[in-house]
């Protein structure tokens, strides 16, 4: 029997596809249309992710951590300041001149949301909420995902590469040249959506 990620585990992965994601708009040059698709697909994940924590982190943080209530609120408010920073970024050409400084920004804030997570709320999720707490929450974080951005997505008209993002096995090479991925390092179309 296979083990399903619990909602740890689940945010978790999704901060390494982030990751990934940031990592691969560095590789290509400015200017390349790529870039700008891995910026619309980066959109889609932050978005994803930030719809489940909302839904299912935040509201078990709430009930199982002390002063859980002032820690949730604390973190709704980082998503609306990277909310701002995507709208600031949304109808850019990748040409801008713009871009990198505020991709760089939006990487930062989010790097630093990511690690506050995964060192300190995570850990005292764990220690706080029972496993089968977290497991049944694992499972409605990958609903949510699967339900959430894609039908929202479709009909923003900022993402018309939406359908070829989403394809499985399309490569962001066709867009710009890159380095050569290794097996350890598969596409995130190679990997494929929990």
């Amino acid at each position: 029997m296979e083990h399903e990620a619990d909602l740890i585990e689940e945010l978790i992965a999704d901060h390494r596809e982030m990751d990934e994601l940031f990592e691969q708009f560095d590789e290509r040059p400015p200017g390349c249309i790529g870039r700008k698709l891995l910026l619309e697909a980066l959109t889609i994940e932050l978005v994803r992710h930030a719809v489940a924590e909302e839904m299912h982190l935040y509201p078990a943080v709430r009930e199982h951590l002390e002063n859980g209530e002032r820690r949730a609120d604390y973190e709704i408010a980082e998503h609306s300041s990277m909310e701002e920073r995507l709208k600031d970024l949304e109808g850019r050409d990748a040409e801008d001149r713009d871009l990198d400084r505020l991709v760089r920004e939006l990487r930062t804030e989010v790097t630093a949301h990511v690690e506050d997570e995964e060192r300190h709320l995570f850990p005292q999720l764990r220690d706080g909420a029972p496993p089968f707490v977290l497991a049944k929450l694992g499972q409605k974080v990958r609903e949510t995902k699967d339900a959430t951005l894609p039908r929202a997505h479709r009909q923003a008209p900022s993402v018309p590469h939406l359908d070829k993002l989403l394809a499985p096995g399309w490569g962001w090479s066709t867009a710009c040249a890159t380095r050569p991925r290794t097996a350890a390092t598969p596409s995130p179309a190679d990997r494929g959506h929990a």
